[in-house]
């Protein structure tokens, strides 16, 4: 059921849309980057979208529906959950009877089409759209929860502000019973699926003095969600201390815990933080996906010699690898990823996190609990007698936890860790200041990763050029020379082109994208320790003198791959220039 370039020529050509050149050249293109030849024609601005798809639709006999401006009965939306609405680019827009009109971009989803059909026991009759008409229905899921939520807080009003006269007299015991009864279940619930649904990493539930503030941390920036009436803040508190198992009664210490949440699609694992502020108590809630998510290397960001670097190192049997950067810069995915590639049945892997954020088949995880002594060195010490190949330490925080991850390099192991340093060089120094011996540190340590997360741009962007003053308020914070030297090399510039005559782009805020980012990918510094790092060790160098060396032997600095990742439009230069301060 695709169309063949040559079906779609003629049809053009009989409409006078394109020339013979225009298409030869457009399929010439496709060929090259493994692209459809309508793609191609509707990037070179020969036809719009919305008429390619529609001729598609007449060439395959499907129908086209556009639902750019279309509103979907919320009954019909929720036929399809958003999950598969959202990974399979499929919405349902209209029933009759057994027969549901499901709008997609690909019609040869059968897969798709089939598991909705068993799912319903409807007949699905499938019809082609526009993605602009996909992301306005898929944003319909959203307000749907919003109304919902709104109706839950009029519904439930009368009983809500018996609550608020009763507050202060609550008994642990009515605490409990209140936090069952109470409509704060499905406003619990609510927020939890919402956040979810928008890809939120953690909600915060803010108590101010008239009201109560939720906001969600969506791509690492806090957005506000929505406020609660000031009454039901108690109720939502106890609820979350009741499905972590805290102390009901406890208002004045913090407090921490964790739950699980389930849904058709997904399976998460809630680390609660509560603790006392001003007007009541503030819950954080960290969603960490029961799973891990699969990610490679290269879908993370890494590429080039420093994916290589860092792929020859996996290869090593001992040694040890760090990822280093502040706290949410997405070190323990790294980690995980590296686990994925090394996760074989020919080896014990064993870690020891806090926390342990996904679950992974076949790895010894354990988690650290301060509590009863279980600490990162503890637990490092106590799981190399367990016969490991490999282990994760989730964080070198001192000097013992330090000193036994280097031993169990040395003594036949890979190690995998983080540290919080700003940058690849500077974790050099940090170990050293730790108080392990340089000689044993150059045996040891074989790569360093230093990495940022940056915010993608949506398919919707501004396009624009560096001006003069951009350009020299740039010169500021990195060597603009280097890395058009770079850019060259990556033939991003061509022979003659200066670093002006490149496109670089800036988010555009829509409906559909919110403020113009969706999703994030890395930055990288990859710092192999050759051998003239190995001696810079020995001899104590700093931090600087460390990286100079490092530039000199094909070390890109993170500014640098942001620069190169900001010139292919993934993401903004402001973005890069953004986490790089931080």
């Amino acid at each position: 059921m695709r169309v063949e370039p040559q079906q779609l020529k003629a049809f053009l050509l009989d409409a006078g849309l394109v020339t013979e050149k225009q298409f030869a050249e457009a399929l010439s293109q496709a060929q090259k980057k493994n692209q459809r030849v309508g793609d191609v024609l509707v990037a070179k601005g020969l036809i719009s979208q919305q008429k390619l798809i529609k001729l598609e639709a007449y060439i395959l006999g499907i129908p086209f529906i556009d639902l750019e401006k279309e509103k979907v009965p919320p009954d019909v939306l929720k036929i399809i959950p958003e999950p598969i609405a959202k990974s399979h680019n499929i919405v349902a827009f209209h029933q009759k009877g057994k027969n549901l009109e499901v709008a997609m971009l690909d019609p040869e989803d059968l897969k798709t089409i089939d598991f909705i059909k068993k799912k319903t026991d409807l007949r699905i009759l499938p019809r082609l759209t526009t993605p602009q008409g996909i992301k306005n229905v898929l944003r319909q899921y959203e307000e749907s929860l919003q109304a919902e939520f709104n109706e839950i807080i009029q519904k439930e009003g009368t009983r809500l502000h018996l609550v608020k006269e009763k507050e202060e007299k609550l008994g642990k015991e009515e605490l409990k019973k209140a936090a069952q009864e109470l409509p704060v279940i499905k406003i619990v619930d609510t927020l939890l699926k919402h956040a979810i649904l928008q890809r939120a990493s953690d909600i915060h539930i803010e108590p101010m003095e008239k009201e109560v503030l939720v906001r969600y941390r969506i791509d690492g920036i806090l957005h506000d969600a929505m406020t609660l009436p000031a009454q039901i803040k108690t109720g939502i508190v106890t609820r979350i201390k009741v499905l972590s198992n805290l102390k009901l009664d406890e208002h004045r210490l913090p407090q921490d815990g964790r739950f699980k949440i389930e849904g058709e699609n997904y399976k998460y694992s809630c680390r609660v933080s509560i603790l006392p502020v001003l007007n009541g108590e503030k819950v954080v809630m960290r969603l960490l996906p029961e799973q891990s998510r699969g990610y490679s290397l290269e879908g993370l960001g890494m590429r080039g010699n420093a994916l290589e670097e860092v792929q020859q190192n996996l290869r090593k049997p001992i040694g040890m690898i760090l990822v280093t950067g502040p706290t949410g810069s997405g070190k323990t995915t790294t980690l995980y990823s590296m686990m994925e590639i090394l996760n074989t049945p020919q080896v014990n892997i064993s870690t020891v996190e806090d926390p342990i954020e996904y679950r992974m088949p076949r790895v010894n995880q354990t988690q650290v609990n301060p509590k009863i002594g279980l600490t990162f060195a503890s637990g490092l010490r106590s799981l190399l007698r367990q016969d490991p190949d490999i282990i994760m330490v989730g964080e070198i925080r001192d000097k013992e936890t330090a000193s036994l991850a280097v031993n169990a390099a040395l003594t036949g192991h890979l190690v995998l860790s983080t540290l919080h340093t700003n940058s690849a060089a500077a974790t050099i120094p940090r170990l050293l200041n730790m108080g392990i011996e340089p000689f044993l540190l150059s045996s040891t340590l074989d790569i360093v990763l230093a990495q940022r997360l940056v915010r993608k741009l949506c398919d919707d962007k501004k396009k624009y050029y560096l001006k003069d003053k951009e350009l020299r308020n740039l010169k500021k914070s990195c060597d603009i020379t280097r890395i058009t030297d770079i850019l060259r090399e990556e033939k991003i510039l061509k022979k003659g082109q200066t670093i002006k005559d490149i496109p670089f782009y800036r988010p555009f805020p829509t409906k559909s994208c919110g403020d113009g980012y969706k999703g994030r990918i890395g930055i990288y510094e990859v710092l192999p320790v050759y051998e003239t790092i190995k001696r810079l060790i020995n001899e104590g160098a700093t931090a600087d003198v460390i990286e100079e060396r490092a530039k000199k032997d094909g070390m890109r600095l993170m500014v640098e791959d942001g620069f190169i990742k900001a010139a292919q439009g993934i993401t903004s230069l402001e973005e890069v220039l953004r986490v790089i301060v931080e």
